[in-house]
């Protein structure tokens, strides 16, 4: 799989802009702030249908563009994809209007999907551009909240699988149904027994993803100790990944929650709906008067988590940011070689700035996997951080002020 052409309108700095992009090895360079990462954020936002940057997409949008009184602006990130199979082209437009109002005439903004220049959902277009990014901020895996990583979990599935993708957003919405019925028999408006209706479509969805995920994480563990204990700690570390679904209620000292219980418990079942659709099953009903008291679903795959051990203890309190950063290199590969294995296709490689947070046993390991690559793309400020083989091999662009060069 490649790209063997980008095209963006009014997106971040750049107003308009062609850029034939070669397989292989691609480094964008220059100083900060020229527009290198808004290459990748394109090429993410088409892949994924959402940026990696911001919550509020209507930011991606040229800003001068929409300094004049123009009542429709239009932002369009095109690209056409090759794979073994097929190629297709690629379209998102994001549309700011002005709409009149009761308060007078308001900004409006909408977002339209095309592949090969037929509209589509926009779930229609995740998994035919297929992606893994690398970016400093991915420590967040480590230490931020559960839902990061609920959030990678999401993103890395429905590249591949769109069963999952639909599912996920079948749950979220009997999610959202089914919370608002706790909190209408939590008030009295409404009674008992119209939950099992919405209970039962919860359990069928939220089978589905834990299982999804439990086979995943799996597969990730197993290669990531590979990875890790071979080519980065020098066979020094050991690394697990331990998936945590929250099948059973967590609340304070009555909690019927334990963390490996259910790691090892999930994996045992991970290939029997049945036996998952029952357990959750019972679960919700057992947990049903704590739900409506809080007037929201406290179980089920939407308080997931996932962690990183190291050496037998927790990364993210015990390691230090040296390992954390091995830790997200070995995840990042395996999450390669997962893509690899469900599609017989290598992903393209997006790297914003992560090769100056290496040290040259890490770099060197990430590199290699770089230049054995379909296609990778590359952002730095300075060229002295790679190796003369490296840029030799790597095609080097100039980025400035929104426009791209070759070097001469």
């Amino acid at each position: 799989m490649h790209i063997s052409h980008l095209s963006l309108s009014n997106i971040r700095n750049y107003s308009r802009l062609e850029f034939s992009i070669p397989q292989g090895t691609t480094l964008l360079y220059g100083a900060n702030a020229q527009g290198k990462t808004n290459i990748l954020e394109s090429i993410y936002y088409l892949a994924t249908t959402r940026s990696p940057f911001t919550e509020h997409d209507s930011q991606m949008i040229n800003w001068e563009a929409t300094q004049f009184d123009d009542p429709i602006v239009v932002g369009r990130i095109k690209t056409q994809i090759t794979n073994a199979n097929n190629s297709h082209e690629l379209e998102i437009r994001l549309i700011q209007e002005m709409r009149p109002s009761t308060l007078g005439q308001q900004k409006s903004f909408r977002r339209e999907v095309l592949l090969d220049k037929r509209k589509v959902r926009l779930m229609d277009l995740i998994g035919h551009l297929r992606i893994v990014m690398f970016l400093p901020s991915d420590i967040q895996l480590i230490t931020g909240s559960p839902a990061e990583r609920r959030r990678f979990l999401n993103i890395t599935l429905c590249q591949i699988d769109p069963i999952y993708c639909r599912t996920l957003s079948n749950y979220n919405k009997v999610l959202e149904q089914r919370n608002a019925l706790l909190r209408q028999i939590n008030e009295g408006l409404s009674q008992k027994e119209l939950l099992p209706v919405y209970s039962d479509k919860l359990v069928e969805y939220g089978s589905q993803i834990f299982i999804k995920r439990a086979q995943f994480i799996q597969y990730i563990d197993q290669k990531a100790q590979q990875i890790h204990y071979e080519s980065i700690s020098n066979e020094k570390e050991s690394i697990r990944f331990i998936y945590h679904p929250r099948l059973k209620p967590k609340r304070g000292k009555d909690s019927l929650y334990n963390k490996e219980e259910m790691h090892d418990w999930i994996r045992t079942h991970q290939n029997d709906e049945l036996k998952v659709n029952e357990f959750y099953s019972e679960m919700l009903s057992v947990n049903q008067n704590h739900d409506i008291m809080r007037g929201t679903t406290t179980i089920g795959p939407h308080r997931d988590d996932w962690e990183i051990i190291l050496n037998q203890r927790p990364l993210a309190p015990f390691g230090s940011r040296g390992q954390q950063r091995s830790a997200l290199l070995a995840l990042k590969l395996a999450e390669i070689d997962w893509m690899k294995s469900q599609t017989n296709e290598l992903p393209i490689l997006l790297l914003d700035e992560v090769v100056a947070e290496l040290d040259e046993i890490r770099r060197a390991s990430l590199l290699n996997t770089v230049i054995e690559s379909n296609q990778a793309i590359l952002t730095a400020t300075e060229l002295g951080m790679f190796s003369t083989s490296f840029l030799e091999q790597a095609n080097q662009f100039h980025v400035e002020n929104g426009r791209i060069s070759k070097p001469n």
